[in-house]
């Protein structure tokens, strides 16, 4: 990796680690999947700061920020846009929606209907989105965070399979530590951090980052460890629905990417294994009794791991 891409790194890190205290290793994972070209997914209980990260990198990154509070009454209009009809010029006009941004706030995702959350299926993996039979391409560099209520709390719907294949990581925040949380009281005392945060690089920096990305070397074994963890999550008999093949890629893209932030241009075992639970959990839907039984899919990506021999 050059010594740019490295020092690109550590600034917006230390930005972020201005508004967001203690959550390092949560922020690192974030930034892996921008550098990737993918998505996030921040699942946690309101108030711990996911929609504040989200506003934080698109300041960091000097781009155009947008929010969606989505709602049981949200349309996928509401998202996309829509086409007006105009009386003085006696024509259709399209006005843009939200997703014409570089980075989606997608706040309190799984508050709306399946049919609202299916609006950002094509947005998501195509970054386009078609309204009226036309094609209209997003703003580059585009990256959706979400953030999702737990599906236990009151009026959440589940989101589709689909969807949540789209994400390319799943981050749960979590509660800060005492110690930190003494910080977040002291930080906001006259003014909130987030209003004194200056970008620290440009939309035209990640898109380079994302290129650069892309050029780190894979060796074939850690290719093929990939492929036999999936493997392993695919043939576990506790699984319904397992990983698919654009998990697998994924897993692959973020082992590149963690590797680069890291200042290696290859990947090591280490970097997929970091990787496997944010990346693949969300991925997995286990049957009926697993789930009583308390299984989760991070339990079974752990017995993967355990299980299969580490490429040397």
């Amino acid at each position: 990796m050059t010594p740019e891409f490295a020092r690109r790194v550590a600034r917006i890190e230390e930005n972020l680690s201005q508004v967001i205290r203690g959550k390092a290793d949560c922020i690192h994972v974030v930034l892996i999947a921008m550098v990737a070209g993918g998505h996030t997914l921040l699942e946690d209980v309101p108030g711990t700061g996911k929609t504040t990260l989200a506003k934080s990198i698109a300041r960091s990154i000097d781009g155009i920020f947008r929010r969606i509070q989505f709602t049981p009454d949200l349309l996928p209009a509401d998202i996309t846009g829509s086409s007006y009809y105009n009386p003085r010029e006696g024509v259709f006009e399209y006005r843009e929606g939200p997703v014409f941004c570089n980075v989606l706030l997608a706040d309190e995702i799984n508050r709306t209907s399946p049919r609202t959350q299916s609006a950002l299926l094509e947005v998501m993996s195509e970054n386009q989105i078609t309204v009226d039979g036309k094609r209209r391409d997003l703003p580059q560099p585009f990256f959706v965070i979400a953030t999702q209520n737990p599906t236990e709390f009151h009026g959440t719907y589940p989101l589709p399979e689909a969807q949540l294949d789209r994400f390319m990581v799943r981050v749960t925040l979590g509660y800060p530590s005492p110690e930190e949380e003494i910080e977040v009281l002291y930080s906001q005392n006259d003014v909130h951090p987030f209003d004194s945060l200056k970008p620290v690089l440009t939309c035209k920096d990640v898109l380079d980052m994302q290129t650069e990305v892309k050029t780190v070397k894979v060796d074939r074994s850690i290719a093929e460890y990939i492929l036999r963890i999936v493997t392993a999550a695919r043939a576990d008999a506790r699984v319904k629905l397992s990983v698919s093949p654009r998990g697998s890629l994924a897993l692959y893209r973020t082992s590149q990417a963690r590797a680069a932030l890291a200042g290696r241009a290859y990947v090591l075992p280490e970097d997929v294994q970091a990787l496997v639970k944010p990346v693949l959990a969300h991925r997995i839907t286990l049957d009926t009794r697993a789930r009583y039984s308390g299984i989760t899919p991070e339990t079974v990506l752990e017995e993967a791991l355990s299980a299969i021999p580490v490429p040397r």
